[in-house]
C-alpha cells in the first residue's frame, strides 16, 4: 500500500508484468489452498487482494488519462494493452474467486467477509472461460473505437471547433433558430457515421452473441445480467417495472413536455426545444469553474463532517478533470485509484445546469467510494452498479439547499426543470433497456431493423419527441450516442432503478433532514458489501419491482414540481 500523499498528477503509472502478477497469484494462491487456518487464509486474500489493487490502480489510471487527451499517444497505447490483456487479468480473478469458493474455511471466511463476496465470485465464474479470450479482446477494441469516433468530433459552429459537449451551451440559447442550427451541425457528426456506428454496434452484438454461446448460456441477456452482477432479481423484475414506466410515467411526462412547450410559447416542441426549458432563459451556473469546486466546499462543509473531509481529499490531490476540451471524451463518470485509495471524478463542463448535476452526481459516487475504502475486499469499494447509482443520484436531490450557491436567482427555475428532467428520464431509460433485450435477443437483426424497433420504442415510450425531419433521427439512430449501450450492455435500466430510489431520498429529506442523511450516510458505508436489494432493506426504500411504487413515488414527485411558483419564468 502507498502512504503518500501526491497529487492526481503525481500518481505513478508503470505498465504492469502481466507474468510477474501470475506468477505471484499463483503462489499466493497455491498456499491459499494449502492453509490450516482461518487467519492465515484471511491474511493471504488480503495479500491477494493487494496485487489487484495495484493491476486495477494501473488500468484506471491508464483510462482516466487516455480519456482526458485521446491524441495521448502514450495512454492511449497503455488503454490498448489493457483492451488486449483484460481477459488475462479476468482469468487471474477466476482463479481467485475459486479458491474462495473451494476454501475449506468457506463458512469462517463468509463471516468474516460477508456473504456477498461469494455470491460475485460465483456469479462471475460464469462470464468467463478461457475460450473466449480472443473474443473479448475484439469486444475491448470495439467499444474504444467507438469511443475513439465519438471523441473524435471537432465541429466548426460559430467562429470555433468544438467537441459535442460543448454544443450543449448553444442548444439552450434563447434564440430558437440558433438552437436549430447548433442542432443540425451537431447531428451531422452522427449522420457522417451512421454507417461506421452501426457496424461498431452489428460486431459488439455479434461477438458478444457468440461469446454468450461459448459459455453455455442461450444468447446475451443472461450472460450481460451476470456481468452486471445482478443479484436477488431477474429480467422479469425488470419487465415489471418498464410497464409501470409505461402505464404510469408516460403519461405524466406527456403533460410535463406540453407545459414545458407552453412555458417557452410554442405549440409543440422540437428536438432542439427540449433543453430550452424556461422563456427567460434556462437555468445556468452563475460562476466559474473554479469558484463551482470553492462553493461546493463550501456546501459539503455545511453538510456534514464526513462531506467535509472528503471534499477536502478530492480539492487537495487535483481529483477532477471537470471542463471539456478539445479530445476529450465525452460524458461523466467517477472511478477509483486503489493503491492511492482516491476517487476520481472526470466530467466535460459545458456552462449548462448539467455542470452542476454531473458535479453533484458524480461526488455522490465519489463519496461513497470515500466512505467505503475501508474493506479489504475491491469488490466492496463500489456495489453493484444499480445500487451505486442510487448514491449519485440521490446526492442530486440531498444538495437541493445548496443549489443558490451555484445558480442565484436561478435556483427554483433549476429546482423544476431538476425535477422534471427527472422523471422524463425514466421513460427514455427504460426504452434503452427493452432495446437492448430486444437486440440480444435478436442478434442476427440487421442494422436497419434494429433502428427500426427503436423507433417503435420511442412511439412506445417518447411520443411527444418531434426530430423536425432530421432523418437519421426519423430512422432510429438516436441511441448511437448512448455510450452505455456499446461500452456496459444493460447498465442503462440501473439509472432507472436508482431514479425511483432517489426520489425516495428526496421525500425522506423533505420529511426529515437528519434521517434522511443519516440513512444516505448508512448506505454509502455499506458499499458493496450487501446486494441491490439488501441496501434498499437496510433503509427501508420501496422496491422499484413492486406494482404500485413508481406510481406512488412519481406521482409524489410531480406534485412537488408542480408547486413551484413558474410565474417568472
Amino acid at each position: 500500500m502507498i502512504h503518500l500523499k501526491p497529487s492526481f498528477n503525481e500518481y505513478k503509472y508503470e505498465q504492469i508484468n502481466l507474468a510477474e502478477k501470475e506468477k505471484q497469484t499463483k503462489l499466493l494462491l497455491s498456499k491459499l489452498e494449502q492453509a490450516e487456518s482461518l487467519q492465515i487464509t484471511i491474511n493471504l486474500i488480503i495479500e491477494i487482494n493487494s496485487i489487484r489493487n495495484h493491476t486495477q490502480t494501473q488500468f484506471n489510471l491508464a483510462y482516466i488519462r487516455a480519456s482526458i487527451d485521446t491524441n495521448d499517444a502514450f495512454y492511449s497505447n497503455e488503454r490498448d494493452f489493457f483492451d488486449e490483456n483484460m481477459p488475462k487479468i479476468q482469468h487471474l480473478d477466476n482463479l481467485f474467486y475459486k479458491a474462495l469458493l473451494k476454501s475449506k474455511h468457506i463458512n469462517g471466511l463468509k463471516e468474516h467477509f460477508g456473504n456477498q463476496l461469494f455470491s460475485i465470485a460465483q456469479i462471475s465464474l460464469n462470464t468467463y472461460d478461457p475460450s473466449v479470450d480472443e473474443l473479448l479482446i475484439k469486444e475491448n477494441k470495439l467499444v474504444s473505437k467507438y469511443d475513439k469516433l465519438i471523441a473524435s468530433a471537432n465541429i466548426e459552429y460559430n467562429g470555433e471547433f468544438l467537441n459535442l459537449s460543448q454544443f450543449s451551451k448553444y442548444l439552450i440559447d434563447q434564440d430558437r433558430n440558433v438552437r436549430k442550427e447548433a442542432h443540425q451541425t451537431k447531428e451531422q457528426f452522427f449522420n457522417d457515421h451512421l454507417q461506421k456506428i452501426d457496424t461498431i454496434y452489428d460486431e459488439l452484438v455479434k461477438i458478444r452473441h457468440d461469446i454468450a454461446i461459448k459459455l453455455g448460456y442461450q444468447n446475451f441477456i443472461q450472460l450481460g445480467y451476470d456481468r452486471m452482477e445482478r443479484i436477488g432479481y431477474d429480467a422479469e423484475d425488470v419487465k415489471v417495472f418498464r410497464e409501470q414506466v409505461k402505464e404510469h410515467v408516460v403519461p405524466l411526462t406527456t403533460k410535463i413536455t406540453e407545459d414545458h412547450a407552453r412555458r417557452i410559447g410554442l405549440d409543440r416542441l422540437k428536438v432542439y426545444d427540449e433543453n430550452f426549458t424556461f422563456k427567460t432563459g434556462s437555468p445556468k451556473p452563475q460562476i466559474s469553474t473554479k469558484d463551482i469546486i470553492n462553493n461546493t466546499k463550501v456546501m459539503y462543509h455545511e453538510r456534514s463532517n464526513e462531506t467535509g473531509k472528503f471534499i477536502d481529499f478530492m480539492i487537495d490531490r487535483n481529483l477532477f478533470d471537470l471542463e471539456a476540451k478539445k479530445g476529450k471524451e465525452s460524458g461523466g463518470y467517477c472511478t477509483i485509484i486503489n493503491d492511492y485509495k482516491s476517487p476520481f471524478i472526470f466530467a466535460n463542463f459545458n456552462g449548462t445546469q448539467g455542470d452542476i448535476e454531473v458535479m453533484t452526481h458524480e461526488a455522490g459516487h465519489a463519496f461513497q467510494v470515500f466512505e467505503s475504502l475501508k474493506y479489504s475486499v475491491p469488490e466492496y469499494y463500489f456495489p453493484t452498479s444499480e445500487a451505486c447509482e442510487i448514491h449519485s443520484m440521490s446526492m442530486e436531490y440531498l444538495t437541493y439547499p445548496w443549489m443558490h450557491l451555484f445558480f442565484k436567482d436561478d435556483t427554483d427555475k433549476f429546482k423544476l426543470s431538476h425535477l422534471e428532467d427527472n422523471i422524463k428520464f425514466l421513460p427514455y431509460g427504460v426504452a434503452i433497456d427493452e432495446f437492448q433485450h430486444y437486440v440480444y435477443e435478436h442478434p442476427e437483426l440487421s442494422p436497419e431493423e434494429r433502428r427500426n424497433f427503436w423507433t417503435k420504442l420511442e412511439e412506445k415510450y417518447l411520443p411527444t419527441r418531434d426530430y423536425d425531419h432530421i432523418s437519421h433521427l426519423e430512422n432510429g439512430a438516436f441511441w448511437h450516442r448512448q455510450g452505455h449501450v456499446f461500452a456496459s450492455p444493460f447498465y442503462y435500466i440501473d439509472y432507472t432503478l436508482a431514479t425511483i430510489c432517489a426520489m425516495q431520498f428526496y421525500i425522506k429529506q423533505e420529511n426529515d433532514a437528519e434521517e434522511a442523511w443519516t440513512d444516505y450516510l448508512k448506505i454509502c458505508q455499506i458499499g458493496g458489501s450487501k446486494s441491490f436489494i439488501e441496501i434498499m432493506k437496510s433503509v427501508n426504500l420501496k422496491s422499484p419491482f413492486e406494482k404500485g411504487t413508481v406510481k406512488e413515488i412519481v406521482d409524489r414527485l410531480y406534485s412537488v414540481s408542480q408547486k413551484i411558483d413558474q410565474s417568472d419564468f
